[in-house]
């Protein structure tokens, strides 16, 4: 199997560069499309979709991934979903005899959410982060998080002495790409993400 990322920014590549190799079917090859930002990937999705009607494989498949940003999940998963139905590519919320191509997915509100679910795995990543982060009542559902997941995220590295001026996204998101264990991560957006790739095997 082939997959095909379309990704909104170079912090999701890097994620992504550490974190399949870990998880996916020994042989399973993939490539990443990034684009200029959320606006810009929703802006080109349908025709992109298009473009791949005409020749994909049989054993290719697209995975979406954007950032909710603290907008409405249910209409930005619809606008998806209505891109992957005009390029007559079957979702796994619409599959088409069992079968779909396209797996759509939201970080919700935004990558770093995925990193605050797994807190051990902050901890171990960067020292000085306390392990107990995520027994804090700001912390407890990370998809829940006020006010920015990223802000929240430079906030506490800072705090433990990393990044005095201004955290990397791209550096932090390929540092916890290695770190992040699905079986304990707390965020529902990145099980979503998870339990959806386990399911491209079968489809």
């Amino acid at each position: 199997m082939h997959l095909e990322l379309l990704l909104e920014e170079p912090s999701a590549e890097a994620f992504f560069r550490g974190f399949l190799p870990r998880i996916l079917p020994q042989g399973t090859t993939w490539a990443p499309i990034v684009f200029q930002g959320k606006c810009d990937l929703l802006a080109q999705l349908e025709s992109r979709l298009k473009g791949y009607k005409a020749w994909i494989p049989e054993d290719y498949r697209i995975v979406v991934v954007v950032d909710e940003d603290r907008g409405d999940c249910a209409k930005l998963k619809k606008l998806m979903e209505e891109a992957a139905r005009s390029a007559q590519l079957p979702t796994k919320s619409a599959p088409h005899r069992g079968r779909f191509t396209v797996l759509n997915r939201i970080a919700v509100e935004e990558l770093e959410a995925w990193f605050f679910g797994d807190p051990s795995a902050l901890a171990n990543e960067f020292r000085g982060v306390p392990a107990t982060l995520g027994q804090k009542a700001p912390y407890r559902d990370p998809d829940q998080i006020v006010g920015g997941t990223w802000e929240a995220l430079e906030r506490v590295l800072q705090k433990a002495g990393h990044y005095p001026s201004g955290i990397s996204k791209i550096e932090v998101a390929r540092r916890m790409s290695t770190r992040l264990d699905p079986a304990q991560n707390k965020s529902a957006s990145f099980q979503q993400l998870i339990q959806g790739l386990a399911s491209l095997r079968h489809s």
